[in-house]
């Protein structure tokens, strides 16, 4: 999708996109009609929703190539939104919209229907500017989207690993890749373990992006890179299991928002550490009541191979120390737990320091990724107290499946607990992929790029 704007082409051309008062819209074969509902001054939340209405409403219509006025826009947006966010947030509506995963479809003889051309009226300076992150934004978010929608078997941690560094080809960010040798050099014993059942070979992918003075601490962000998750010994059921390729969400938004820095040019640092493995079953596999030595030195005793994520993650978290970081952010499709909690609305969020929380919150809302904290008391440290090893995968405190969530976050409390800077969980379970209304295509949603970009931009303080 390209936008365009006065003295670029000829504007009059084209279909008009307009908005109406009201819930429907209408299309005469020249002009597309958007009802806007029954009150301007719309918030973020409905500002955003109402250009991918629209977005959406000229893909129906087959409409490739129409026109639409920012003043317009303008009078129909809450006056707090800056011109320049609101464009931004058009740009990343459209573009989200305008995505599918068509990779292994036969085109129809008229091809895919994509919008090709956005002319914009009435832009300003800041506007343009605004147009041109957005498109960026969306543009990161989709890719990791496409990334995440790829089969397990076309997926694997090699072509995670590879993938990687195609995306980061022409950019400043340079990708490394730890393969089983180098792994178990450092005593990565938590991501080796997870990966034995697989004949698919581990990555620790790292994508390194210094945007200014490497005297500066970066923000690192860690991303689960299970490829593929069958649950291990421990297997799933068969609902269970679909969309189990999609449990790298975590991965493919880290390694694409660190990317998307680069390609704006950000002066800010940033790592995005992707532990890649397939969690599968074999006569090699993990077993329940196995203990792995993690690089950190802890005994984690493993209760139920289907909660491998946060194995893997333990690693990163301990090898994140390397880089002096000034945060450190996990991003994984941890717990069900997660979803049963919150729906298909809003990620988990944890942290240790509590004061970061009110910048995160408006972070979130800001970017359209949106949270929910839980808390990481004190009261619950019993649950993940191993009883042969030092910490364990799942509660043992009665019922494993109370409080998934908080579980799954105190195990991973207990390797940041050794990190000298704020730590953040996103537990982004709940919105690995879209939701019907949200106007997307099915699959991944690209959760949460756009979160970690403002993190990546404003720091966690």
């Amino acid at each position: 999708m390209e936008f365009t704007f006065e003295g670029q082409g000829e504007l009059n051309t084209l279909r008009p996109l307009r908005f109406i008062e009201g819930p429907l819209n209408r299309f005469d074969g020249m002009s597309l009609v958007v009802g806007f509902g029954d009150k301007k001054a719309l918030p973020r939340r409905k500002a955003v929703m109402l250009m991918r209405k629209a977005a959406s409403f000229a893909k129906q219509n087959q409409v490739k190539t129409f026109e639409i006025d920012f003043k317009e826009i303008r009078t129909l947006a809450a006056k707090d939104i800056s011109d320049a966010d609101l464009a931004q947030l058009v740009a990343e509506a459209f573009v989200m919209v305008n995505y599918e995963h068509t990779a292994y479809k036969n085109p129809p003889k008229e091809g895919f229907m994509f919008i090709e051309t956005v002319a914009v009226r009435n832009a300003s300076a800041a506007v343009k500017n605004g147009f041109t992150k957005g498109t960026a934004v969306g543009e990161a978010v989709n890719a990791a989207r496409e990334l995440s929608n790829t089969p397990g078997g076309d997926m694997t941690p090699e072509l995670l690993a590879e993938a990687a560094v195609k995306a980061a080809e022409g950019t400043s960010a340079k990708v490394k890749i730890l393969g089983k040798l180098e792994m178990a050099q450092l005593g990565m014993g938590a991501i080796l373990g997870i990966s034995k059942g697989s004949p698919e070979e581990p990555q620790f992918i790292m994508v390194e992006y210094w945007g200014t003075d490497r005297s500066k601490k970066p923000v690192v962000l860690a991303g689960k890179g299970v490829t593929f998750d069958t649950g291990g010994l421990n297997l799933k059921g068969g609902d269970g299991m679909y969309e189990m390729h999609m449990d790298m969400s975590g991965g493919a938004a880290v390694i694409h928002a660190a990317i998307l820095a680069a390609k704006l040019g950000l002066k800010k640092n940033v790592v995005a550490l992707v532990p890649a493995v397939e969690n599968n079953l074999s006569t090699n596999a993990v077993r329940p009541g196995d203990v792995l030595k993690s690089m950190s030195g802890k005994m984690i005793e493993i209760l139920n191979t289907d909660a491998e994520g946060r194995v893997i993650l333990a690693d990163a978290i301990t090898y994140s120390k390397k880089y002096n970081p000034s945060a450190v952010v996990d991003v994984a499709t941890l717990t069900g737990a997660a979803l049963v909690a919150l729906g298909t609305v809003a990620s988990a969020v944890m942290t240790n320091k509590e004061s970061v929380m009110p910048r995160l919150m408006e972070m979130a809302e800001e970017s359209g990724d949106y949270i929910w904290q839980f808390p990481l008391w004190e009261e619950y440290d019993e649950m993940v107290k191993g009883n042969f090893g030092d910490v364990s995968n799942i509660s043992t405190m009665g019922n494993s499946r109370y409080g998934g969530v908080i579980a799954g976050g105190k195990f991973l409390e207990v390797f940041a607990k050794e990190l000298d800077c704020p730590w953040v969980h996103l537990d982004i379970a709940p919105v690995m992929t879209s939701r019907p209304g949200d106007f997307l295509a099915k699959g991944a949603s690209g959760a949460p790029v756009r979160l970690l970009l403002k993190i990546i931009e404003n720091g966690v303080k």
